[in-house]
């Protein structure tokens, strides 16, 4: 009997320790898989950095910090385990809906690691070269350098396989100051600060594409091409302050178009004398400037755009307010109101009575 007993009570001790440790083994398994969880829904965002020569213990323990990983230990563990204790120094967006494989899965491509950001505002109206040279203020390139690529016509085709609104039939004319005058569009950026030229040129031109893709159905229906619309904008853009007045001004010059009278617009001499152009006051004296791009010299539309439009100055070009009007004036000595005409004598009359010099122009 004694024999009997102490065989069941070997099983029954047996029996508790493997309990026991199924327990123990359980539990430590079961912890070990909380600890991988996520530690939240994601809601919380982590800007999370990574110093040079970090260890990799540092940056659990910055995990933890930020309250990424639910243990620093089991994490650590996860990583010697399943060989995924790599990591980048950089920036990284995080959140608490990553669990710890996701995490550092994460931290371990380093084409996750966010990049020093360049903003640049380019404002409505800006010649390419303007832009070229808030670049170069910018980035470790010269204006020059971007302007060049900005009439490489190899680039330009290669571009257009990308960017369907480039005509490289179009844009191969060498007289364009700046080939790709007018598809800058005007918009807040943020570059990488190691962005190249070329990744600085297809931001600007997704952001086109964008725009372009709203309203090409109404540039097709125009009877103009996109160069066309943009040169049109162009002048528009510089030669109003207000949306309303873009749309009128707009009107007034396909009245003139119609007609088959010059547009004699002062803002297309100031780009003609481009290097040159130093005053605004030039634009109204050297009329006479030999370019392509002179309406006064020159019947319909300059050969291009002469700055880049913003959206506003397009919508205007595609939706002109109609009138009978044939010429406007700006009170440039006053509070820059827009005057607008129907006659050369009713011009002259209203640039007589503010007081503006005579010289037969259409603004």
């Amino acid at each position: 009997m004694r024999k009997v007993n102490k065989k069941r009570r070997a099983r029954r001790i047996f029996f508790l320790c493997f309990l026991v440790f199924l327990l123990i083994v359980g539990g430590t398994f079961g912890f070990y898989s909380y600890s991988l969880r996520p530690t939240g829904d994601g809601s919380k965002k982590v800007a999370f950095e990574i110093k040079e020569n970090a260890s990799f213990d540092q940056v659990v323990d910055e995990l933890k910090a930020d309250d990424l990983i639910h243990s620093k230990t089991m994490s650590k563990l996860y990583a010697k385990m399943n060989k995924q204790n790599s990591y980048y120094a950089g920036k990284f967006e995080l959140d608490n809906g990553m669990s710890t494989k996701d995490i550092l899965a994460y931290i371990g491509n380093p084409k996750n690691s966010k990049k020093e950001q360049v903003t640049l505002t380019v404002p409505e109206g800006k010649w390419a070269k303007e832009v070229a040279e808030a670049l170069a203020k910018k980035f470790p390139y010269k204006a020059s350098e971007i302007e060049k690529k900005w009439n490489d016509m190899a680039y330009i085709k290669k571009l257009s396989k990308d960017y369907t609104f480039l005509d490289p039939s179009v844009l191969n004319n060498s007289d364009y100051k700046i080939k790709l005058e007018g598809y800058l569009f005007p918009d807040t950026y943020s570059f990488n600060e190691d962005a190249s030229i070329d990744e600085i040129t297809r931001t600007f031109l997704n952001r086109f594409q964008e725009v372009y893709d709203e309203h090409k159905t109404e540039i097709k229906k125009s009877g103009y091409s996109l160069q066309e619309i943009l040169s049109l904008a162009s002048v528009v853009q510089f030669e109003s302050s207000t949306n309303a007045d873009m749309k009128k001004i707009a009107g007034v010059f396909y009245n003139r178009l119609n007609e088959g009278m010059k547009l004699d617009s002062s803002v297309t001499v100031c780009y003609a004398l481009y290097d040159e152009y130093e005053d605004p006051t030039d634009c109204e004296v050297k009329t006479d400037v030999d370019s392509p791009y002179n309406t006064y010299l020159h019947s319909g539309l300059p050969i291009g755009p002469i700055l880049n439009p913003g959206e506003q100055a397009i919508k205007a070009v595609l939706h002109p307010t109609k009138t009978d009007d044939f010429y406007f004036l700006a009170d440039i000595n006053g509070d820059g109101k827009v005057y607008y005409s129907k006659t050369l004598e009713g011009h002259e009359a209203k640039m007589k009575e503010l007081g503006l010099v005579l010289d037969g122009s259409a603004e």
